[in-house]
């Protein structure tokens, strides 16, 4: 039993970092109808900035404490991956809105390899260590035993599920109950009456690319500061994972990419715990990744619409 809620508990904490990436693919697909691939990198950009704010800010203001400077930091990547993401909307994908679907598909890839090898240019291709600000003593969720350890969470991972968490509330919240969000449901349904009610369409989706790219920078922050580490290549399977997470609950739904992450997390999660023991130890913890692409296959074989099916209805 310790074993499950320590699965489930890691699960949880995986899924919200894969839901807050997911929203970005499922506001933009929303929208524009379009995978914006270069998404996941928008998340490694946004954890390298934080490490490269956190490191400047010790050096000139050395009596600064860790926690203000990894706060100050984060706030500094999310404004550098907003501008970045409205970049990329203005520069590779606002010219091909009418192109045929290839199109924007090549411009993501071939933006997110372009990505990559600035990353690689400006933080050199090695990992680099990211500080450890928040505790990460094991807080014991339950009893346990000698033979069996009891399940455990960080204050690291117990902030970050709670901030991925608030992030999604308050970005529901945001759509449906703001102006904002009004205008960005009309643009999804229909730009061109939109324009016509007075809406912008090229506002409306330069501020969802905008959103996006606040999202992905936390999350990058979220990640690193998890896992200790950054590097140029951190962000590609982590945007696999969470494009599987959109389609899963349902790409251009907002409680679906959320349902879907946390759906994927606990999957991925409970998957790499039991591999071994259901193999007879053929498969272990180390094959964890194939459970999001089974998923995606199956998704896309029995229902190509996600769980919570497509919200968006088709424009005219």
């Amino acid at each position: 039993m310790d074993t499950l809620i320590q699965q489930l508990i890691n699960g949880l904490m995986l899924g919200s970092i894969y839901g807050l990436i997911a929203l970005g693919y499922t506001m933009v697909y929303g929208i524009l109808r379009i995978i914006n691939f270069a998404h996941g990198d928008v998340l490694m950009i946004g954890a390298l900035t934080s490490l490269s704010g956190m490191q400047a800010l010790t050096r000139f203001f050395p009596s600064m404490t860790p926690l203000a400077a990894l706060l100050l930091a984060t706030l500094l990547a999310m404004a550098v991956c907003a501008i970045l993401a409205m970049g990329i909307e203005r520069f590779a994908y606002r010219r091909l809105r009418n192109a045929p679907r290839l199109a924007p598909l090549i411009s993501g890839i071939g933006l997110s390899v372009l990505l990559q090898t600035l990353a690689m240019v400006i933080w050199s291709r090695n990992p680099l260590m990211f500080p450890q600000v928040l505790p990460m003593d094991p807080i014991a969720v339950t009893h346990g035993s000698a033979a069996h350890p009891p399940a455990i969470i960080t204050i690291t991972g117990l902030v970050t599920l709670t901030l991925a968490l608030l992030a999604m509330g308050g970005l529901w919240l945001l759509v449906e109950f703001t102006r904002l969000g009004r205008g960005m449901r009309a643009v999804a349904e229909n730009p061109r009456v939109a324009s016509l009610m007075g809406i912008n369409p090229n506002r409306i989706i330069t501020l969802t690319f905008a959103i996006g790219g606040l999202f992905a920078a936390l999350a990058g922050v979220m990640m690193a500061s998890n896992y200790g580490s950054a590097s140029f290549s951190m962000g590609f399977l982590p945007g696999i994972k969470a494009f599987t997470a959109a389609v899963l609950g349902g790409i251009g739904n907002l409680r679906g990419a959320m349902l879907g992450g946390l759906l994927l997390g606990l999957i991925e999660s409970l998957g790499a715990g039991y591999l071994g023991e259901l193999t007879g130890g053929v498969f272990g913890s180390n094959y964890q990744d194939i459970f999001a692409f089974i998923v995606l296959i199956l998704v896309l074989v029995f229902r190509p619409a996600g769980l919570l099916g497509e919200r968006v209805a088709q424009r005219a």
